[in-house]
């Protein structure tokens, strides 16, 4: 008899840990996504300012004027220095900054594409943002409802980046055209991202890190959301 109330009395511990686990983790999800809510909203936000304004005319007509290696390589630093600070930072309001920054570059990266959107194929955007939306609620879906460990992924991703990175570079240089069959593959790619950055949202990052795991899949969208502009673009301006 002893020996059956000690267990009971180890086992009440055990379960209260486990539940208490289990709702941290809970509101680390929750958290999560209502930043990740935040940062698209930021996004749209500061995308309407630019165009409501004029300035996104200015800012296209810089940036589709100058080298995209440039750009592209700034925005990496910045891109770079954002997620380290998310990972990194102890502060709250650092690790929110960062985010913010990071929002910030991808709406500027954004005008140029979303300004020839605007003029050469009028509901494209809308039409890529729904299906972007669609295709990420879609992959977030399968992740929640499967918990299946997509980590795998992860070196499949690193290296179809790299090779995505180089024939990006190469176009540049060379100046010849990424075609359909690119976007494609990049949305591919942008979905496997997702799969991975919910996977590890599920299991991985420390629960005091929501802020750099809303980073991360809101890089992974707004790759989504890149190349199915591309591809709504190229459909509507033939």
């Amino acid at each position: 008899m002893r020996n059956e109330g000690r267990d009971q009395w180890t086992a009440q511990p055990m379960a209260w840990r486990t539940d208490r686990t289990v709702d941290t983790r809970d509101r680390f999800i929750v958290r999560t996504y209502n930043t990740l809510f935040g940062a698209i909203v930021l996004f749209a936000a500061i995308e309407a300012v630019l165009f409501y304004t004029g300035l996104a005319t200015t800012i296209a007509t810089a940036m589709l004027g100058t080298s995209w290696l440039l750009v592209l390589g700034g925005f990496m630093v910045v891109s770079w220095l954002a997620s380290r600070a998310a990972h990194r930072a102890e502060s709250k309001a650092v690790q929110l900054l960062a985010l913010g920054g990071f929002v910030l570059g991808e709406a500027i990266i954004f005008v140029p594409l979303l300004y020839i959107a605007d003029r050469f194929a009028p509901g494209a955007i809308r039409s890529a943002g729904a299906v972007t939306l669609a295709g990420f609620a879609g992959l977030t879906g399968v992740a929640l409802w499967t918990r299946k460990d997509f980590s795998f992924l992860g070196g499949i991703l690193r290296w179809g980046m790299i090779l995505a990175l180089v024939a990006i570079g190469a176009s540049l240089l060379f100046g010849f055209q990424l075609g359909t069959l690119f976007s494609v593959a990049m949305v591919g790619l942008a979905g496997g991202a997702i799969l991975y950055d919910t996977s590890r949202v599920l299991r991985d990052f420390p629960e005091d890190r929501y802020v750099a795991a809303a980073l991360e899949l809101f890089s992974s969208v707004a790759l989504m959301f890149w190349y199915v502009l591309r591809l709504f673009i190229g459909a509507r301006s033939r």
